[in-house]
């Protein structure tokens, strides 16, 4: 039988001493998909047609106080959950069920005065949810690692 390398010595002796060893290293963790963050323009619009709804059966979406408050709050945490560059639809959507069909009553668009307000509105209400959500992750990141 050929022997292809040379034996070698039970116990080497070594040459140089160990290294430390460093500490292993943290990597943040990933950022936590849901389902909510994927699906936040479908949400959109299925939280806007339930609320319109609501709010016609109701009767209170003719009150001046009442409909553009649950809107800007339905589109500020919906904007929360969805992603940087889904906020400006989300606010888009929720403006569309918004102005038509509780400003003008009959699913008609308008773009006079109260409307372009309401946008105005929804946008700021959106950038509120998305920003107020950024920072929320932001001190999460900070605390954990």
């Amino acid at each position: 039988m050929a022997v292809l390398h040379r034996s070698v010595p039970a116990h080497r002796p070594r040459l140089h001493p160990p290294l430390p060893r460093a500490a292993p290293r943290t990597r943040p963790a990933p950022p936590r998909t849901t389902l909510a963050r994927e699906l936040a323009l479908p949400l959109a619009a299925v939280g806007a047609a339930l609320l319109v709804t609501a709010l016609t059966l109701t009767g209170l979406g003719a009150r001046a106080a009442v409909a553009p408050t649950v809107f800007v709050l339905l589109t500020a945490a919906v904007a929360a959950l969805a992603r940087p560059r889904v906020v400006p639809g989300v606010a888009l959507v929720s403006w569309l069920f918004y102005d038509g069909f509780v400003l003008n009553g009959r699913a008609e668009l308008a773009f006079a005065a109260q409307d372009r307000t309401a946008l105005l509105v929804l946008c700021c209400a959106a950038a509120a949810g998305a920003c107020g959500a950024a920072a929320l992750r932001a001190v999460r990141r900070r605390t954990a690692g």
